[in-house]
Order: structure tokens, then sequence, then C-alpha cells
């Protein structure tokens, strides 16, 4: 058993300070760094407990109309919070859609942004090959058991995907991460947070060292009216998603002012469907122009040997959900049985 020390930090300073502590880790709901740690794919030396800032566990109305959650807000409060329900409701349905109801009273929402690859291969230590657990070493999902794995913007280090449901309505909505550390605070925009894999798939953001997230900071709501969010899973909960699609739309009758559109469990970070949105802008919404944007953004995509189905997935899905999104987000439901 690895010794662990514990200090629980009273304010932000306090935990930046404690966090210069090489191997020292901030620990919230800890619904995912426990279950690493337990694997033994994480070793911290020092758990920084965040959880009694009561700065981070607020959510209020920002003076542009937008709207700031704190980091240590818990993702079951942040779905059934009013000003999320009714001004982002895409948000309230991922949320719900993620994980079970006592995890969600458990997860914050800066831990949910945290949260690591479901890839077995990085789970299970018996698999020396991961580069992600181990740089260097390989990369056992290319070869081997893949169904659940990257179609787009992988690389030959890692096909491992993002499980995050929150980070995908989070992605389509531009939110901006707000975050504080050794040298002050900066804000990182949503598309800049999450990495590719590239040739560092260890690395799975973009934050620097003893940075901590402090909110997630959300636009004024334009897509209130229109969204939705689709998750196609093997059974109805309780399980990450094959593919998932967030859909946001702002419309003129039957033309599309504008279109967000991100998927989730096909890249190693939310997938942002810049392509389809452009493709869409200022067209009539109808099947056809929902199937040629959704086969313009799933051209790139490059499936492995046991997950090509994704790709014809990803586009069915993409036309469902901004169909969905059309129709209005009164009555909707957030998941589907593959």
């Amino acid at each position: 058993m690895d010794a662990i020390s514990y200090q629980r930090a009273a304010d932000v300073n306090g935990a930046i300070a404690a966090a210069q502590r090489p191997g020292a880790v901030f620990i919230g709901g800890g619904t995912n760094l426990l279950d690493l740690m337990k694997g033994g794919v994480a070793h911290p030396v020092m758990l920084i407990d965040i959880t009694r800032i009561e700065t981070l566990d607020q959510v209020e109305t920002l003076p542009n109309g937008g709207l700031r959650i704190g980091a240590l807000v818990r993702n079951s409060d942040a779905a059934n919070h009013t000003l999320v329900r009714t001004r982002y409701p895409l948000l309230s349905q991922a949320l719900l859609a993620g994980a079970s109801p006592q995890l969600r009273n458990m997860a914050t929402v800066g831990g949910n942004l945290m949260q690591r690859t479901r890839c077995p291969y990085f789970y299970d230590t018996a698999f020396t090959q991961c580069n992600k657990r181990a740089p260097g070493s390989g990369c056992a999902a290319v070869g081997g058991f893949n169904r659940m794995h990257a179609i787009l913007g992988a690389s030959a280090q890692c096909v491992a995907v993002n499980p995050s449901d929150m980070s995908v309505a989070l992605a389509a909505l531009d939110a901006t991460v707000q975050v504080s550390g050794p040298r002050g605070a900066r804000s990182i925009p949503f598309a800049s947070f999450h990495r590719l894999p590239g040739d560092r798939p260890e690395l799975d953001t973009t934050l620097q060292s003893g940075e901590l997230i402090t909110s997630v900071d959300l636009p004024p709501p334009l897509f209130s009216e229109h969204s939705h969010y689709l998750k196609i899973r093997d059974r109805a909960s309780y399980a990450f998603a094959l593919v998932s699609v967030a859909s946001a739309l702002q419309l003129d009758g039957h033309r599309i002012r504008t279109a967000r559109i991100a998927l989730g469990g096909i890249a190693h970070r939310p997938w942002r469907a810049s392509v389809a949105e452009q493709h869409l802008a200022g067209k009539t919404l109808n099947e056809s122009t929902l199937r040629e944007a959704a086969a313009a953004e799933l051209a790139q995509a490059r499936p492995l040997s046991g997950n090509a189905f994704k790709v014809g997935l990803a586009q069915r899905a993409i036309i469902r959900s901004t169909m969905l999104a059309a129709a209005g987000t009164q009555g909707q439901t957030t998941g589907e049985v593959a």
C-alpha cells in the first residue's frame, strides 16, 4: 500500500500552495481518482481536499448574462439547478445522461472535466502496453479490442476516448474553464482545454502544474429553445457512450442561423463538429442537408479494426440529435440503447 498524506485546504491559495509538492493532487468527489488509486493506476503522495472551499460551490449569473458554475458544484445539483435547466437544457441533459444518481450526487463539475479515459488497457495494469499510463510502452488497443475507441483525432500513440458527457455539452456551448495556479488566474476556452493525444497521450488537458479549476463559465444563453443531447450506449443506464451528440441551434423558421454540434465517444477530447456546423449555417433544415453535413464531418474518420460501425452511427446520431433539437427542448430524453 502506498503511503499517502492528506491536507484539507481552506481556500484557493492554500490549495495551490499545497499542490506545489511533487505527487500532490486535488480531490473533490473522488469518484474517478479513488478508482484509479485502488486499481494501481494513480499513485498520489498527497491528497489535497478542496471540498471545504466555499467559494467554489456556487452557481451565479455573470454580468454579461452568462452563468458561472463553481468547480465543486455536484453534477446532480448542476443538472437540476433552475438556471441550468431553463437556460442551458443541453448541459442538464448531458449531466443526467452520465453515470448513476449515486455518482452524480458525489461527482463535481471540476472533477468531471478531469476524469480519465475508461480504456480497459489503461485501467488494467496487467497490460503493460499503454502510452497513457506508461509513456513509451506502446498502445495495446491499436491491435487489440478497440470497439469503444477513437475514430477521429487519434494517433499511433493512443486511441482512447474522453468519457465525459458533460464535456460534450460544454464544447457545444463554447464554455470557458477558469483556473488559478502559482502564476495567477487564467481563462481557457473549452476548445483548448482537452488535448488530442499526439505523441503525449499521458497529458489529457492543457492545465499547467499546480493549477486548480475554479469554475466553468457559460456564455449568454442562445440555444435554450433548440438543443438536444443524444447518447447511444450498449445499455440504458450506467454505460459510457458509443457515440454521443450535443446539438444546439438558432433557427429562423426552417432556416438554420447557427448550429453548434459536438460529439463524444469518438475522440480523445470532445469533438467539435466544425465542418458540419459550417455546412449547416444558412441552410434549410431537412434530413438531406443534415445527411450531407454529417457525412462531411465524418469523412476524416479513421476507424480501427473493431469500431468501423461508429462512422455510420455517428452520422445518424448527428442527424437525429439535430432534428430533435429543432423540434424543441421540451419532453426530450437523453439516451438510446445501441
